[in-house]
């Protein structure tokens, strides 16, 4: 069990019964998954190689490749070419990448001081984008591969009912957020 683990099942869940009133255990939020991704603006397979090797390196899980549904005569992709990698986090390796992700990667941003939260918040879901991807200890010691990767796509998918209960839960986990 990991520290964040712990830490929700033995501080969060008591914070959050004591502040919003539930009638059974399972009303409760939670954390459900985090998903990653990448998007590529362009079908080139050496940038597909390195976007998701980046991404296996960064959570430890096998990604899959996102494959586009239309073709775009703009960017010049074909339907069914390579656009992206995603990969989905759940249970014992999503508290491992948030755990990362808040003591490792945002504390070393340059001029990260909190993040803006009017426009990626949804009901369940919030979302931000990492563009500076460096700091992953994973990708410094290749950080010769990984000069040009894109911007990283983080959303964190939560069994909420209301904003309120959303921000409280992400300002729990120790997120940075201003409103």
């Amino acid at each position: 069990m990991s520290i964040l683990q712990y830490y929700y099942k033995k501080i969060i869940r008591r914070d959050l019964i004591n502040k919003f009133s539930y009638t059974y255990l399972e009303e409760i939020p939670q954390l459900k998954k985090i998903i990653l991704n990448f998007g590529c603006k362009n079908s080139d397979i050496r940038s597909i190689a390195s976007v998701f090797l980046s991404l296996d390196l960064i959570t430890t899980q096998k990604s899959f490749i996102a494959r586009s549904k239309r073709a775009n005569v703009l960017l010049k992709i074909r339907r069914g070419n390579p656009v992206g990698c995603t990969v989905v986090l759940r249970n014992e390796k999503m508290y491992h990448f948030l755990f990362k992700l808040l003591s490792e990667v945002l504390p070393n941003l340059k001029s990260f001081t909190s993040m803006n939260v009017s426009k990626k918040l949804g009901k369940t879901s919030f979302s931000f984008t990492l563009k500076d991807l460096i700091h992953f200890k994973e990708l410094e010691k290749q950080f010769y591969l990984f000069i040009n990767l894109p911007p990283l796509n983080v959303t964190f998918i939560t069994t909420t009912k209301t904003k309120e209960e959303l921000l409280y839960l992400l300002q729990s986990f120790k997120l940075a957020l201003i409103f």
